[in-house]
Parts: C-alpha cells; structure tokens; sequence
C-alpha cells in the first residue's frame, strides 16, 4: 500500500465520505418526485419513465466492480475524486438538456460518476477506521445516504413546484463542488493495496455485457427480443465467471463467493433487500400524485418518513453491530421491512394517510436496522487488500438489486397498462400493478431472512 506523508483524518475522510454519499441518492429521490413534470413536458410513457432510473442504475452497475479494482490497483483517492466531477458535471448539464434521448444519456454518465465514489467510499472508511469503530463509521456514512433520501423528496417538491424539475439537477452543482474541494483539500492519503495487478479488461467486458442483456432483456418481457437477451445474459455470466476463475488477476474476486460464507450470504441477503425496497419510492410518488391526488410538494412530504427514520437508526444500528452479531440485527430488520411491505400491498384509493406513514415507518425501521450491519459484516469478513472488490461488489449488489426492484416495478406496469400514459381511464390498473409490486416485494424479504441468519458469525474471529 502506497500512503503520501501526511495521514487523513478519520473524522475528515468520514465527513467527505457522508457528503459524496449524500448526493446520489438525493437526486434519485429528488427525480422520483419530478417525474409526472418530466412526463407532461415531454409525453412519454410509464415505461420510458421507469428508464429514467433504470439507465442510471444499470451504468453505475456495470462500472462499479471494474471501478473498485481500478481503485485498489491504482489509488483509490484517485478514483474518488474523479467520480466526483463526473456525477457533479453530468448532473448539472442535464438541467439543460432538450430532449429525453439526452437526458437518458446523461443519467448514465451520472450512473459511472457515482460508481467510482460509491466503490472507494466505504473503502476509505473501512481502511482509516480500526474494526473496533467500523460499524459506528459505515452506520454514520449510511445514514447520510438515508438523509439524501429523506431530503431528496421535500427539496425536489419544492424545487419542482416553484422552478420546474430543472431545477432539481442545477441544484446539485455547488454540493457538488463543495464536495469535490473538501476531497481535494481533506483526503492526503492515496491507498492502492493491489498495485502490480494487471486490470482484468476482458472481464469487465464480459461482466458490462452480461448485465446489460439481463437487465434489458427483464425489462422487455415477454418480448422475444427479452427472450434472447436473457438467454446471451445468462451466456456472458457463465464466460464471465469461467474467465474470472483462470485469470491471474480477476477484476472479481469470484473465489469469495466460494471461500467466504459470511461474505456471500451477506451479498445475497443485500441483493433481495434492495430489490424488495428499492421502487417503493417510485411507485410511492406516483401513487400519492395520481391516485391520491397530491401536490409534488404533499407527497415528498409524506415519502420523507421512510429514509428519515432510516437516517435516524442507521448509526445506531452500526455502533450496535460492533458488539452484537450483525446477522442478529439485520435479520430482525428484514423481518420488519417484509412486514412493512405487506401493508402497502393493501392500498387502495380511498387508504388513509396515516395508515401510509405508518407503513413507511415500519419500513425505514426494518431498512435502517439491515442495512449498516450488513455491511459491516461485508466488510469486515475480508483482508484490506480485497476492501475495493468487496465494497464494489455490495454497492454492486445494491445496484442489481434496484435494478431488479424497478425492472419488476417496469413489468408490472407493461402488463397491467402497456404504452398508455397514467390517466384516470387507467387509474385501476395502475392501483393493481403497485398493490402486486408491494405483495411481491413482501415475499422476497420474506425469503431473505434465511441468507441474513445464515451467513454465520463475524465477531471473534480474525479480521
């Protein structure tokens, strides 16, 4: 591992850590909130709607692994800095943009940019953090993705209502370049455990093209076209990990998944979560907006529940977990967010508020309490040099997993209402589409709750 001269703080790096972590997911909310503005000034469908969040997911996915070895081989400061400008530029030149070929487009170079911060992030923090003060650490830089959220819908109504959803990207720019300053001035240290390995190129193609055909294909069924795209996927995965397997230097650590029980069921049970949970908002806001006739400004109000009590708990969650057993915690928050789910899959048009702010509640409770001791466990159950694999790898899992939960969510309404664009004629349609998401979602956090209890235990033993 290379260091220059001066250490970084790790109250400095925690504090450029929650600020970057921050501003991902406040314009993923944010845009939830904007999306019947962005569909009325352009007029396209509920399907192209869903893209707007699939094209930035599927390119943060496809670049998050190769980022994370990038980083380990050649600094991860580096890495950092530099998906800081690219998310900061992308984000602020989509305020402009004429059409939604373009906007789409730059969603995607936003999806790269936020890769890059996302792999080297929690490394950083897991690198300047002793183990003893790790989950504290992770569940502080949790929280602040859980404040973006939280943030996310009340400033994008807002935003929306008084100066249109351009405004929410041009907002961006000087958190942004607040952001990118204190990484310059604040991280003085450049960590590259696996300097010497050869960047694996052929892997991250065979790995780009894999998730490319699988997530596009999911979201086209039952098109032939979906067909086929699905059966190259599931191809180029099998290349992909064959190659991995004989390759001297793998751009993923394939062997983990084999060697690693705490490693691979705490992946899985990330990956069924965040496909359990991810589209609440999306659907939330359309729900509150359509069905229940809110004001953009009303319904980031109440969608602020969710991600607020997540902020919350979340630092608590982590400072517990480095004393208890983290799959303890986080299979009582699978539980809760499985129980949280089913509530919604009973909404109707005539549902009380209350009982929906309630069900959010229960649902940012169970989020909070899996999410920083799953991670923690994740990155305390490999060596340093694996720290960017490993925390790609989760923020990849993380990724598949909002992929599949919007891809799911883009299905629903292909079935239940095709090309059409959301208008009271399809208002019940609509409502069975959500209430079978919801239902669906509950299901499979139900079923989560095996690989969070089984991924074995993390503390007394070597780390």
């Amino acid at each position: 591992m290379t260091r220059s001269p001066d250490k970084t703080s790790p109250k400095a790096a925690l504090a450029v850590a929650a600020l970057t972590t921050f501003m991902a997911p406040f314009m993923i909310s944010a845009v939830n909130i904007a999306l019947p503005a962005i569909q009325a000034e352009f007029a396209v469908d509920a399907v192209v709607l869903g893209w707007l969040a699939n094209s930035y997911l599927l390119a943060t996915g496809v670049a998050l692994v190769p980022a994370g070895k990038i980083a380990d081989i050649y600094g991860r400061r580096k890495i950092f800095i530099t998906g800081i400008l690219v998310f900061t530029a992308a984000t602020t030149a989509t305020a402009v943009m004429p059409s939604i070929a373009w906007i789409i487009l730059l969603r995607i170079l936003q999806g790269m940019g936020a890769a890059m911060t996302m792999t080297t992030g929690i490394a950083i923090i897991s690198a300047v953090f002793p183990p003893s003060e790790r989950g504290k650490a992770i569940g502080i830089t949790v929280s602040s993705v859980y404040i973006g959220l939280s943030a996310g819908p009340f400033a994008g109504g807002l935003l929306t209502g008084a100066f249109g959803w351009r405004a929410i990207f041009l907002i961006n720019a000087p958190i942004g370049a607040a952001a990118l300053l204190l990484a310059v001035l604040k991280i003085r240290e450049e960590w590259a455990d696996a300097a010497g390995d050869r960047f694996d190129v052929a892997g991250s193609l065979f790995y780009g093209v894999a998730l490319v055909c699988l997530m596009y294909g999911l979201s086209i069924l039952p098109a032939p076209l979906g067909l086929g795209l699905l059966g190259g996927g599931a191809l180029a995965m099998g290349l992909f990990i064959r190659h991995e397997l004989r390759t001297a230097f793998p751009v993923f650590e394939v062997q983990l998944f084999r060697q690693n029980r705490t490693f691979t069921y705490s992946s899985l049970a990330a990956l069924i979560n965040y496909a359990a949970t991810f589209a609440v908002a999306f659907l939330m806001s359309l729900y509150l907006q359509y069905i229940k006739g809110m004001s953009p400004e009303a319904a980031g109000t109440v969608l602020i529940c969710q991600p607020g009590v997540m902020a919350l708990f979340s630092p608590a969650a982590g400072r517990l977990s480095d004393r208890i057993e983290p799959a303890v915690i986080a299979s009582a928050g699978m539980a809760l967010t499985a129980a949280g789910l089913a509530a919604l899959a009973f909404l109707s048009a005539d549902t009380d508020i209350l009982y929906i702010i309630v069900s959010l509640v229960i649902l940012g409770l169970g989020f909070a309490l899996f999410s920083s001791p799953n991670m923690n466990a994740i990155m305390g159950s490999v060596e340093k040099r694996h720290y960017g694999v490993a925390s790609g790898t989760v923020a990849t899992m993380r990724l598949v997993g909002q992929m599949l939960s919007m891809t799911l969510a883009t299905l629903a309404f292909s079935f239940f209402i095709g090309s059409a664009q959301i208008a009271p004629p399809v208002y019940p349609r609509f409502l069975e589409a959500v209430t079978l998401c919801f239902a669906a979602f509950s299901v499979m956090c139900a079923g989560g709750i095996y690989f969070s209890l089984a991924r074995g235990t993390l503390h007394g033993r070597p780390r």
